[in-house]
């Protein structure tokens, strides 16, 4: 049997395979390759050798080999005339001993898709690959036809992602609230593998109750915690000093250090200052995210509070965080005093 699991969710893609290899008793006959540095010969010379005192053998090939500079997935053919062209004492510029036709991406991919029609029925082999592969793909055909699709795409924000998790707590045996549902998407976008962890650790935590409100999301997600601090950002963006002092002792009564709070607050700080920035060049939202690598829900917080300061303010407010951290660090004042000297005279140039 062949599996080709592709698209762009690693995780749900990785979970697949995971439940694949436990569908058979593999024994010893169980191999996995890296397509970038594993010939193609190898790959199936091992899915053509029958299995030791066992009944299957399972061969896991995860990714292709990287595409050349200008290549196209579909150009085997070409790459295999051109190849057959180059001497074999004469390799390839760069390349030392040269390079197989099968080796490059396209060569590759179309080989390993005519293998699949003499597949033995004693091997499971499942490829899996953290891109989509496009509808001209000569593997994508020969899996739809001598095997078996799984494309896994991440869900959009919104209502695909909050049934995601709607359904992965079902699968864990809780359910939970719509509200605590939301807060979780909207702190960890599409990021699954943070939202499974989430998920896992709050269902713990709720035991027999089997139900996660918005207050265990509160309670126990470190992405919460975080989005109270930019609670307290935003109310000093505002100039709502009195709320802010408010927050500040509600997360000091709640155990959160002083020192971390003064980090995440100037590490806040730092993330403004570069949105301001990239705004101030013309990028829209997404390309905020990809140029900084920031949460979604960061970034579209920050960009939100970047236009209630002017930049040499946040330059000040960066520069006081900086002398409240060595205060603190060298006890020259209470962290509650310097905390509370720090929302007086946050953003004063």
């Amino acid at each position: 049997m062949f599996y080709l699991l592709h698209g762009n969710d690693e995780f749900t893609c990785r979970e697949h395979l995971k439940k694949l290899r436990q569908q058979g008793d593999y024994g010893y006959n169980s191999d996995t390759y890296s397509g970038g540095e594993t010939p193609l010969a190898t790959l199936i010379a091992t899915c053509d050798t029958f299995p030791f005192l066992a009944d299957a053998r399972l061969v896991v090939l995860e990714g292709l080999p990287k595409k050349r500079k200008g290549e196209e997935a579909t150009a085997g053919r070409a790459e295999d005339k051109e190849a057959k062209d180059v001497p074999e004492d004469k390799p390839k510029k760069g390349k030392k001993g040269g390079k197989s036709p099968t080796e490059t991406r396209s060569g590759f991919e179309k080989g390993l898709a005519d293998y699949l029609a003499r597949l033995p029925a004693t091997t499971t082999l499942i490829t899996l690959l953290d891109e989509e592969l496009p509808a001209s793909s000569p593997l994508l055909k020969a899996a739809q036809e001598h095997g078996k699709v799984i494309k896994c795409t991440l869900p959009n924000k919104g209502a695909a992602l909050e049934s995601w998790i709607y359904k992965r707590a079902q699968g864990m045996g809780v359910k939970i609230t719509s509200e605590a549902a939301s807060l979780l998407a909207n702190f960890s976008g599409s990021q699954l593998r943070l939202l499974a962890n989430e998920l896992d650790k709050l269902a713990t935590y709720v035991g027999e109750r089997a139900v996660i409100d918005l207050e265990d999301v509160r309670a126990l997600s470190a992405q919460a915690q975080e989005a109270r601090i930019f609670d307290l950002t935003d109310a000093l963006a505002q100039r709502k000093r009195e709320q802010a002092l408010d927050l500040l002792h509600d997360l000091l009564a709640d155990g959160e250090p002083p020192l971390k709070l003064i980090s995440t607050i100037t590490s806040q700080v730092r993330s403004l200052l570069l949105v301001k920035e990239l705004a101030n060049d013309g990028l829209r939202i997404q390309q905020i995210v990809t140029a900084t690598g920031m949460a979604p829900f960061v970034a579209e917080k920050a960009l939100r509070q970047v236009g209630k300061f002017q930049t040499a303010q946040l330059e000040g407010a960066y520069r006081q965080l900086l002398a409240a951290d060595a205060a603190l660090k060298r006890s020259r004042m209470t962290p509650e005093m310097a905390l509370d000297l720090l929302v007086v005279d946050f953003g004063n140039v």
